[in-house]
């Protein structure tokens, strides 16, 4: 007896109509096919299981006792559909109940279904194994299609098009500037730039990235956090420190009258821009904690953080400020004030812990949300 096999190892039948398998019998594959096709008209196990009727038909005419079933797997790994699809043709075997040796035909849509073979060969002798093609999958009309599914893609889209459209523009844009005297050159390494950038920030995955920082960008405005305006305030501090260091470098240079040492030039640096670096760590700490407070999560050790970073302050003023020649802007200490900047820096920090310590200790604070 020849059994047609159609092999759905993914269980499409299953999950999109819920008819109970395995299928047994012409008449009851044909309804399933059809339903198949009412439920998902572009799957292509329908024509499998339209397949499977019509060798059944075929060699039913030639007078072959044939039978025809569909059985599936599940939509999971390979091995556990492979186990799935032979325990259905088991359960075929079974209700076939037939004295004579059966052989399959086996028939599938693609290779991922053929790794189901071995599991039926083991069950019984295969005799031909038919895999079905839609004829126009073979012609331009497949490819239009293609085509025009992956550019519903919004993402796919954005990724194959926007390349494109730059490098067909480079040239027209080139003879452009070309006409303002404008050097195509220039033009032509800007675009290339952008195409550039383009492919690296896709290609690294860094649009979540962007996304997820506009969120938060988005979240601080409109939940009014302090700390948004003291980063801003921090930022323009940090910059005029910056700037101070670098005249303060001058200022050294100028006194000594010849290039300064490396050591001389970053203690000069670091004396002119400590300030205004610590001036600007206190404002977004103070910002920090007032957030914080209005969340509901403060805790009184959060209070160090302005007291550490003006310890720190004082400790690289001192020192940098040890190393260096009197100068405009610069206070130059000798050992004895170093000393006792270093150990006022030190007391800060530990008074500040040790106070804090003892307020959160025996003082209520908010519990962290």
């Amino acid at each position: 007896m020849l059994l047609v096999l159609c092999v759905d190892l993914d269980d499409d039948l299953g999950r999109k109509t819920g008819t109970p398998t395995p299928v047994i019998g012409d008449e009851d594959v044909t309804e399933a096919a059809v339903a198949l096709a009412t439920a998902d008209p572009e799957d292509s196990d329908v024509n499998v299981l339209f397949q499977g009727v019509n060798v059944h038909d075929e060699l039913a005419a030639d007078g072959e006792a044939v039978e025809v079933a569909a059985v599936t797997g599940v939509d999971g790994p390979d091995v556990k559909a492979n186990r799935a699809v032979g325990q259905e043709v088991d359960r075929v075997l079974a209700e076939l109940s037939t004295s004579e040796e059966v052989s399959a035909v086996v028939i599938t849509d693609g290779a991922q279904d053929e790794s189901v073979l071995p599991v039926i060969r083991s069950r019984m002798p295969i005799d031909g194994m038919r895999r079905v093609v839609v004829r126009q999958a073979q012609d331009l009309e497949s490819l239009y299609y293609t085509i025009k599914q992956v550019l519903a893609d919004p993402e796919t889209r954005g990724t194959i098009l926007i390349p494109l459209g730059v490098l067909l523009l480079i040239y027209p844009l080139v003879v452009v500037a070309n006409l303002f005297d404008v050097a195509g050159a220039a033009v032509l390494g800007i675009l290339s730039g952008a195409v550039g950038l383009y492919s690296l920030f896709r290609g690294l995955g860094l649009e979540d990235s962007v996304d997820g920082a506009a969120e938060s960008v988005r979240n601080v405005l409109y939940t009014g956090r302090v700390t948004l305006v003291t980063y801003v305030v921090a930022l323009a501090l940090v910059v005029v420190g910056g700037v101070q260091g670098v005249e303060t470098v001058d200022a050294v240079g100028g006194v000594q009258g010849s290039s300064l040492a490396a050591g001389t030039t970053l203690a000069a640096f670091v004396h002119g821009f400590v300030q205004w670096l610590g001036v600007a760590g206190v404002t977004s700490s103070l910002g920090q904690i007032t957030d914080e407070y209005l969340a509901g999560r403060f805790r009184w050790r959060y209070l160090n953080a302005p007291f550490y970073v003006v310890s720190i302050a004082v400790v690289l003023f001192a020192v940098s400020g040890f190393f260096l020649p009197d100068a405009p802007g610069v206070t130059a200490l000798g050992l004895s004030e170093l000393a006792m900047a270093l150990a006022a820096g030190t007391l800060i920090g530990v008074l500040s812990t040790l106070a804090f310590a003892v307020a959160e200790s025996q003082l209520p604070s908010a519990e962290p949300v």
